[in-house]
């Protein structure tokens, strides 16, 4: 299968931001839930503050496969980045005027940014693959490529949490963002002239009617990736974070290492994910049945955390052990919807059905950030955990509607 060396090179620096602006993310995250947390924000406050953050990643994917195929995707990994950069340096201003609404409107232009990069990276993966090969070989490097690309962004925003409690405790809220924004603008004066102003359009005008998918497939597998990324929001965002500084004491850099081990490990795992998966098929690829599989033994996890506090065991070892196992089985029912969205996409489609699918993982999001503070402030941790059992059995259940194999 033979790849241009100018394609791989596009390719390279799309990837090479992509990671970049991966490690802002991560970290104005943290910055965020950390610093407001050290303001006396109620958990529910904190929640509100990535209100926009997640409702303008809806929006953003919903037409940014349209804007991708019409202006190029050099042109949506430029607006994102620029985006960015405004959003950090927005919050930089005096505290005394870091009202909810203020902050919540920068994190809208992050999460504009961060779903704009998303688009650009993972959509040129299906474009730079060769089609002209046998399409189990093609499936099997497409496989390979988006586990790689998933799981080593997921290490690098691991990276960025650990980054944003190190850089909040070394130069404070002000001095971190401005640092974050400065390496931000150096990437994109490099992407600016290093890649060329035709990267993704499509040869024909895309209409934006076609932004909705008419794939039941592809219907049924953003509807499961709701549910899925939901369960894991709904106790990884707010209540998680909260639960080890107020419950069991940990300062702002165990927190920041701690997130950032869990999502270097969550990361390596989907980078590992199509070597697991042919250990446990042969050389079968995955397909409908692998994520509802995958989805029930999931739901084992939040359950079984949730038990061993109720128990009173010793919290921080089920913590630790909890959020490994459900690192590892997480990491791979990801990496298989993000290859399953790409495999089942029509070569001229693949930027709109990937917006769409990304616009029911942001809504997913969405609602479990919203719910993490909420369930937390009235239930605490074991609430959450409840509440992601739920989440993760319905998305088992509409994975039974999935192919097994690609429906194209």
């Amino acid at each position: 299968m033979n790849i241009s060396s100018h394609s791989l090179r596009d390719y390279a620096v799309i990837t090479g931001a992509y990671w970049a602006f991966t490690l802002t993310d991560g970290a104005i995250r943290m910055l965020v839930v950390l610093y407001f947390h050290q303001l006396g924000y109620s958990p529910l406050a904190i929640a509100s503050l990535f209100l926009f953050y997640e409702f303008f990643g809806i929006v953003t994917n919903l037409v940014g496969g349209w804007l991708s195929s019409r202006f190029g995707l050099n042109t949506t990994m430029h607006a994102g980045i620029i985006l960015q950069i405004f959003a950090l340096l927005m919050l930089t201003i005096p505290v005394e005027y870091l009202t909810i609404v203020y902050v919540m409107a920068a994190q809208a232009l992050s999460g504009i940014a961060k779903d704009l990069n998303k688009m650009s990276a993972k959509a040129s993966v299906k474009l730079i693959i060769p089609t002209g090969t046998a399409q189990q070989d093609t499936s099997k490097k497409l496989f390979k490529w988006i586990t790689l690309l998933t799981g080593s962004k997921n290490t690098l925003k691991g990276v960025g949490y650990f980054l944003g409690g190190l850089l909040l405790t070394l130069y404070g809220f002000s001095g971190a963002l401005v640092i974050l924004a400065s390496s931000l603008f150096i990437i994109l004066i490099l992407t600016w002239f290093l890649l060329p102003s035709d990267l993704g359009k499509t040869k024909t005008k895309a209409k934006f009617s076609h932004i909705f998918s008419n794939s039941p497939a592809i219907n049924w597998l953003s509807a499961a990736r709701f549910f899925l990324f939901g369960s894991r929001d709904v106790w990884f965002v707010v209540g998680l974070p909260l639960y080890l500084t107020a419950s069991l004491g940990w300062s702002f850099e165990q927190i920041g290492s701690f997130f950032a081990l869990w999502i270097i490990g969550y990361g390596i795992v989907q980078a590992m994910s199509p070597k697991l998966i042919r250990s446990r098929q042969s050389e079968h690829l995955p397909g409908g049945k692998t994520a509802q599989i995958l989805a029930f033994i999931l739901m084992l996890v939040p359950a079984g955390i949730a038990l061993a506090l109720y128990s009173e065991l010793n919290p921080v070892w089920v913590i630790v052990i909890g959020l490994s196992l459900f690192a590892v089985i997480f990491a791979i029912n990801s990496a298989v919807h993000s290859y399953l969205i790409i495999d089942w996409s029509e070569h001229d489609k693949v930027a709109m059905n990937v917006g769409f699918y990304y616009m029911a993982n942001a809504g997913g999001r969405l609602t479990g950030t919203i719910l993490s503070g909420l369930i937390y402030q009235h239930f605490d941790l074991i609430g959450c955990l409840i509440t992601s059992c739920l989440f993760i059995g319905t998305a088992g259940l509409l994975s039974q509607k999935l192919p097994q194999k690609s429906p194209a």
